[in-house]
């Protein structure tokens, strides 16, 4: 009975902390709901970790608390210290510690493995198998791209003579390995498998140039939700499966969103094949006008209206406040100020809108690109702060730029 009671405790927890996670996820939709949505995932993870600890199964709790608390110290810290500049290469690294659980996860369950025959077997080291490839290949694919955010790898794109070909040759040779695997080869071809992967995924994000680290990011996301989904699978956690499932499906939909809006090709995303221009860039011709600080104070005191365009150039500059108490001052004298935000302004999915949001920025004035980009004709000013990318006119106009296609925000419509 006892025994009962905790398997329907622990399923109904489950239960709740799906919804929660459900809720979570739908929340983020909106500024507004974005912060109740966060709390409704630090609560539903909050009830599963408790269920899972406490439900039914073996956990050494002598061992397992004191780690616990460490890694829950050592994450207040790292976050505590982190400014909102280094939040994407924060949550890129973060990712590939997700990855390397699902490898030493994958090691460990096939070293205790035992019982298994036949069919149920090879299900298990099926997923064994794929659990270890795809945390090694977010593993490394997150160091890869922690490096390029934090700058200390180059961001040009890697490219190797004959790139897809080798992929292709080190995918071929892991499929190899998972047959030998379940015809009895043992923890070596898993082991190989890690090793070949660890280059995939290395290999799979250097092939991508920096510019396009939004996407990687979002897609790395997607990775490591897939790897917890295995891990889930791997150690009988139905938690598990559910949460990596939703965090690989919603990223891979965000990936999918935002290669919309860059003009890529989702599946060159996944196999690293984009990142450079196919030919020489257009000449750029035109003249350069510049204005002073008194000049831009006239500009926006004759404006009626003004649209105000970050970039990532603003959170390194870390002027969001500055830009903020600019906002307040001109709505003072009501003048209709709103904000044009590119979906991959920034090096991360929703950066400006966080910066914005933490400077105090309305929610309400704060308008994605396709609401606000047929606003810029009837514009008096527009003033871009660090976001020269996005826009760029040679995206439309130069089919050799490394932008070419990206939808960007049409202010060139206007007279600045």
């Amino acid at each position: 009975m006892e025994s009962f009671r905790s398997q329907g405790f622990t399923a109904a927890a489950y239960v709740i902390a799906s919804i929660l996670f459900i809720l979570s996820l739908g929340g983020l939709s909106s500024q507004e709901s974005a912060k109740r949505s966060v709390w409704y995932g630090i609560v539903g993870m909050a009830i599963a970790v408790f269920a899972t600890v406490f439900g039914p199964g073996s956990i050494n709790h002598i061992l397992f608390i004191p780690l616990f608390a460490l890694g829950g110290f050592v994450g207040l810290v790292v976050a505590r210290r982190v400014g909102m500049t280094e939040m994407p290469q924060l949550v890129a690294a973060m990712h590939s510690l997700v990855g390397l659980a699902a490898v030493f996860i994958s090691i460990g369950t096939h070293i205790e493995v035992h019982g298994l025959t036949g069919a149920e077997l090879v299900i298990h080291q099926v997923e064994i198998f794929l659990g270890a490839f795809i945390g090694a290949v977010t593993f490394t694919g997150s160091v890869v791209a922690f490096g390029k955010l934090a700058g200390k790898i180059d961001g040009k794109a890697l490219q190797l003579p004959g790139r897809h070909a080798l992929n292709v040759a080190m995918l071929a040779v892991c499929a190899l390995l998972l047959v030998m695997y379940l015809v009895g080869g043992g923890l070596w071809t898993v082991l190989l498998m890690i090793l070949i992967a660890f280059v995939i995924g290395a290999h799979l994000v250097m092939a991508i140039g920096g510019a396009d680290m939004p996407v990687v990011v979002s897609m790395l996301n997607s990775y490591s939700g897939w790897a917890a989904a295995a891990t889930g699978f791997m150690l009988g956690n139905n938690m598990l499966i559910v949460v990596g499932a939703l965090v690989g499906s919603s990223g891979a939909i965000l990936s999918y969103i935002m290669c919309r809006a860059m003009n890529r090709n989702f599946i060159s995303v996944i196999l690293g094949g984009f990142g450079g221009a196919s030919g020489p860039a257009m000449e750029i011709t035109g003249e350069q006008v510049a204005i002073d600080t008194e000049g831009v104070a006239a500009a926006l005191n004759d404006a009626d209206s003004v649209i105000i365009i970050p970039g990532y150039g603003m959170a390194v500059a870390q002027a969001q406040q500055s830009v903020s108490e600019l906002t307040r001052k001109l709505r003072a004298k009501g003048k209709n100020v709103r904000f044009a935000i590119h979906p991959v302004a920034g090096r991360l999915p929703g950066h400006m809108n966080v910066l914005l949001a933490e400077a105090r920025v309305p929610y309400d004035i704060v308008m994605e690109m396709d609401e606000i980009n047929e606003d810029f004709p009837s514009t008096d000013v527009a003033i871009v702060i660090g976001s020269n990318d996005i826009v760029n006119p040679a995206a439309q106009e130069d089919p050799n730029s490394p932008i070419a296609g990206m939808p960007v925000l049409e202010l060139s419509l206007i007279h600045i």
